[in-house]
């Protein structure tokens, strides 16, 4: 009788214990599927960024240097000023590649860009409004693979002030072309220099802003530009759900951000320049590589893909394939950390005050990083110790999803569809 209780009893806690895994294991499915369903509306492109440039102009005047995307431009200004034939001939030159004819478009058209860009763009002094000029002719340049627009700016202030406020509320939301557009400003103009980023959250700054407020909102932005970007983030469940110890994710996660840093850095800073045209594929492949490299290890050593081969007495107590893999992570990196600089397509010259943005920046991306695997990693770990065959088909489910999302991304960036 007693013997049939405890048979009772144990079968129940095992019964309880795998509905605890079955319940883990949907919530964390559920969990990528989300992700992989938010996928269209997060991924790279869907987002714009303008770059502003500060300085003092001419007879106490403020100069502003403003690099618009070129075919966002022209649809939001022939929609705000109702100038059809804007639309016509800028949309004409932007699918024939014809830059001569983007910039005789928006020059033809200057009343019609002008008026939309002033409209939600502002500098003043103690509260009053600066008069803006246009001067000289909008040029057509490039950023990140697309075309961009130039627009000098003078601005006439009422009088003069040791502070400028700049106002930004370029390509919002409710025009419905694009979500999320960041400004990033950096000046040297009122004895200050500096960066700044701007979105709607944040739309405006002053030049006076003290070191904890300027650095604050390059903390932000970086956070905000992991979360947001949802390939850097497969990319990351990639490598926790193919990691079989504790020390192997953090290790992963360590080699990634040391690679990312350097690249970042010398990017943002104008030393490297990678096309974006070949960072965003390889960035795609190396979500699908890095996934499929686990599903690799479950189609050669089945229920044992999470067992470690035989290792040395080093340090990190890596195997053969760990530290395989630890070199691919630090490749791929290296190419992430490209993508990570164009969020800012910063390009000027050294600055410790730049540096400490870049840094800052890198920083908010970091801690977003270590949150997602402070929270996903002990998941799996209790998963795959209750449960072990349970947590092999939830990180293969999870691998899988992750490397077709990354296949068709990779395909589709190259090929531009």
């Amino acid at each position: 009788m007693f013997a049939r209780d405890v048979q009772r009893a144990l079968a129940n806690r095992r019964s309880r214990m795998s509905q605890r895994a079955r319940l883990t294991v949907i919530g964390i499915l559920a969990t990528v599927i989300a992700f992989l369903s938010a996928a269209p509306a997060l991924a790279h492109g869907f987002s714009s960024t303008v770059y502003v440039d500060v300085t003092a102009g001419d007879e106490g005047h403020v100069r502003t240097t403003l690099q618009l995307e070129y075919d966002l431009l022209v649809v939001s200004a022939a929609d705000f000023e109702d100038d059809d034939p804007l639309f016509r001939t800028g949309t004409a030159a932007f699918d024939a590649r014809d830059t001569d004819g983007q910039a005789a478009a928006l020059n033809t058209h200057a009343k019609s860009v002008v008026g939309y860009v002033t409209e939600r763009f502002s500098v003043t002094v103690d509260g009053k409004i600066c008069t803006p000029t246009k001067v000289g002719d909008v040029t057509i340049g490039e950023q990140e693979g697309v075309p961009y627009a130039k627009l000098l700016l003078d601005w006439a202030c009422p009088e003069r002030g040791d502070e400028h406020e700049v106002r930004s509320k370029l390509f919002p939301d409710a025009e419905g072309y694009v979500t999320g557009t960041k400004t990033i400003v950096t000046y040297e103009i009122d004895g200050h220099t500096g960066s700044a980023a701007l979105d709607a959250d944040q739309p405006s700054f002053s030049t006076g802003q003290t070191w904890y407020e300027r650095f604050w909102e390059f903390f932000r932005l970086g956070a905000e530009h992991l979360l947001t970007g949802i390939d850097h983030i497969l990319f990351l469940l990639a490598l926790i759900a193919g990691s079989r110890r504790l020390r192997e994710i953090v290790l992963a996660a360590t080699s990634f951000t040391l690679a990312h840093s350097v690249t970042f850095m010398l990017a943002a800073l104008g030393l490297v320049d990678v096309p974006a045209r070949v960072v965003e594929p390889v960035i795609a492949l190396s979500i699908a590589v890095v996934a499929g490299w686990y599903l690799w290890r479950i189609w050669r050593c089945g229920d044992h893909a999470t067992d470690l081969e035989a290792v040395g007495r080093g340090h990190f107590s890596l195997d053969r394939s760990g530290w395989t893999r630890l070199g691919v992570v630090f490749c791929f990196g290296l190419v992430h950390g490209l993508g990570f600089a164009g969020a800012l397509g910063i390009d000027e010259a050294w600055s410790w005050t730049l540096l400490w943005s870049l840094l800052v920046f890198n920083v908010g991306i970091e801690v977003v990083q270590l949150t997602i695997i402070a929270v996903v990693f002990p998941l799996l770990i209790v998963l795959r110790h209750r449960a072990p065959k349970t947590g092999l088909w939830t990180t293969g489910a999870i691998s899988a999803g992750v490397s077709v999302m990354g296949l068709i991304w990779f395909t589709q960036r190259v090929f531009g569809l």
